[in-house]
């Protein structure tokens, strides 16, 4: 019987020792479990006389609850470190600032499209997409260039086949438009347009605008208010003005490069002219009722313009350092 009462001390000290859940449940095991000293007297109490039997019996009970007891405070003062621990670990100081949500931003060139595209909706223009593989005839023949034009040439023009192209301006859209709708017509044609040119100043895919304007009179005087009044919205410079020079495209008869005043001087801009009388004749307008003027500017240079950016390549880089510059325009 004496050994039994020494069970409680040498439980009390296991006990105490153990320092984690499982290390607990191993040292029960060695006191109260299937093969521990209580169960062996209880097995032994089969030895014992009636007489013996009732108070043996109540002895090891109470020795096993001594050592249940000593267990449940053990497991108790376990489970109160470990959530302390728990909680020092999970720590949230609330009176620190919240963790910043990073946020996206739209692309240079998607903030001066929708700028571009909202400028010229704000002056009655329509707004007309189209497909960016091209057949030739749209891209070329349509828009009154020739066989042997430098702009047929592979050297210039990614050819997807022999009839098919990437398209090189967004020309073709306004085509396809004209064919589509009857005049008067107002309508611009942003988008990507493809040709072989790479470098720090160009890419080999970048963005248009062009526009064209179809009535019965309109004339170089409503072309020069259309793109003077758009790029003073534009750029917010009301003292902006733009000038023409004589040029040449298949295209356009007469044709002008444009360009506006910048930082004391002139930039080329663009280009421009009254619709090619043949262009009319392929999308069957009557050119003895019906004139027009068409335009094209450049995105890219209208955004490296905007925003004093002197190299094009940032534009289709992906780095962030350059394009966090633009969140909240």
């Amino acid at each position: 019987m004496d050994h039994l009462k020494k069970l409680i001390e040498l439980a009390k000290i296991d006990f105490e020792r153990c320092k984690t859940q499982t290390e607990l449940d191993n040292a029960k095991s060695k006191y109260i479990g299937k093969t521990g000293p209580l169960t062996e007297a209880m097995r032994g109490l089969s030895k014992l006389s009636n007489e013996e039997k009732p108070k043996v019996g109540a002895f090891i009970n109470e020795i096993k609850q001594s050592i249940e007891a000593l267990l449940n405070n053990r497991k108790d003062v376990i489970q109160k470190v470990a959530m302390l621990s728990q909680l020092e670990n999970e720590y949230i100081d609330v009176t620190l600032p919240g963790l910043k949500h990073s946020e996206g931003s739209l692309h240079p060139i998607s903030l001066t499209m929708h700028r571009i595209e909202n400028i010229f909706h704000s002056i009655g223009f329509d707004l007309a997409t189209g497909p960016e593989i091209e057949d030739d005839y749209h891209n070329f023949t349509a828009l009154n260039i020739p066989e042997a034009h430098p702009a047929r040439a592979m050297h210039d023009t990614f050819y997807i086949d022999k009839n098919h192209v990437l398209r090189t301006h967004t020309s073709p859209v306004q085509v396809r438009y004209m064919k589509d709708n009857q005049p008067p017509l107002k309508v611009i044609s942003p988008g990507r347009v493809y040709r072989v040119d790479s470098d720090a100043t160009h890419s080999p895919m970048f963005h248009q605008v062009e526009g064209l304007w179809v009535d019965k009179s309109v004339n170089f005087a409503n072309l020069k208010g259309v793109v003077q009044d758009f790029l003073q919205k534009f750029f917010e410079d009301k003292n902006l003005t733009i000038r023409f020079r004589p040029s040449f495209f298949p295209f356009t008869e007469p044709s002008a490069e444009i360009d506006m005043s910048w930082n004391g001087g002139w930039l080329e801009i663009g280009g421009c002219g009254m619709i090619h009388p043949e262009v009319l004749n392929q999308v069957n307008i009557n050119t003895e009722e019906f004139q027009g003027f068409a335009f094209g500017l450049g995105v890219e240079r209208l955004t490296m313009l905007k925003y004093h950016i002197d190299d094009l390549r940032p534009f289709f880089t992906n780095d962030l350092r350059f394009l966090k510059q633009f969140g909240g325009q």
